[in-house]
């Protein structure tokens, strides 16, 4: 596994570590503390390339959108399952104004192993962008 794809490892596992916890734990104001650096440390080090990857997805499925930071992609709730692969639900990533339907609730996600973009409309799940292409 690559460096890129372990740090969003990183991020996915600290924001389901953090979404466990309960505002009132000792614990939560350090997880998110931890968290909000991992995010920064990953923007900083590879943002300029996930919003030049960011913007031709945009381009081609929702160029009424702003691009945003990459980190607001990731998914801030999923499941691991037990072959260690990651779900998510369809109201993860952010919501974009899709070419081919703009009233439809459109999101693109980012997810790593390998570095990939989802495009999730009411009808399909489709990787727009992957890294192994």
């Amino acid at each position: 596994m690559n460096k890129i794809d372990q740090a969003m490892l990183a991020i996915l596992e600290k924001r389901l570590e953090l979404s466990k916890l309960n505002y009132s734990d000792e614990n939560y104001d350090d997880v998110e503390e931890m968290l909000h650096d991992l995010e920064d440390d990953f923007n900083e080090t590879y943002g300029d390339e996930l919003e030049k990857i960011l913007e031709k997805v945009h381009d081609k499925h929702a160029p009424e959108s702003d691009v945003l930071l990459p980190t607001a992609y990731l998914a801030k709730k999923f499941v691991e399952t037990e072959d260690g692969e990651i779900e998510i639900g369809k109201k993860e990533g952010v919501e974009v104004e899709w070419i081919e339907d703009p009233a439809a609730a459109a999101r693109l996600v980012l997810l790593p192993a390998p570095v990939r973009v989802l495009l999730i409309t009411p009808k399909k799940m489709e990787i727009v962008f992957s890294s192994e292409k």
